[in-house]
């Protein structure tokens, strides 16, 4: 049996809680992915993680999410700012796509005010830190059950 919600990690994402922490704060992927499953836990939902630095292994996952997962949430890193295949591959996908950042991306470098994931998203969660983990297992249970 699939997962109901299929959670992306982007580039660098292995990295949290070493990496500038401070924007991204000391908690590691690990820490956020099982903060993500538990709140989708609560709403009923079951979860498949995958992290990948490499944007066709993340299109693969997307692709293979057809008709298998019932949602998508995807922290894309870098990959937001200019991966259009991630783009692409989210539009073909039938259920709801929700896009999550840990800083706020309008807040940081002019380049990375630009989401090329935000068109093909149902909703963007930034600036939260690591509760924007739980708030996009909240989105996510929230549009499945619309």
């Amino acid at each position: 049996m699939s997962a109901d919600v299929l959670l992306l990690s982007g580039p660098n994402l292995n990295l949290l809680g070493q990496r500038e922490p401070e924007i991204y704060g000391d908690a590691t992927l690990e820490d956020h992915v099982a903060a993500f499953v538990a709140a989708a836990g609560e709403a009923g939902l079951t979860v498949e993680h995958l992290q990948s630095n490499h944007e066709g292994e993340l299109v693969v996952a997307i692709q293979r999410a057809r008709g298998v997962h019932r949602a998508i949430v995807v922290n894309p890193g870098a990959f937001g700012h200019y991966a259009w295949a991630v783009h692409d591959a989210l539009a073909a996908f039938d259920g709801p796509v929700v896009e999550l950042h840990l800083s706020n991306p309008e807040a940081r470098e002019p380049w990375r005010r630009t989401s090329v994931i935000a068109p093909v998203a149902d909703g963007v969660i930034e600036g939260f830190g690591g509760f924007g983990y739980r708030l996009a297992a909240e989105a996510i249970a929230h549009l499945l059950a619309r």
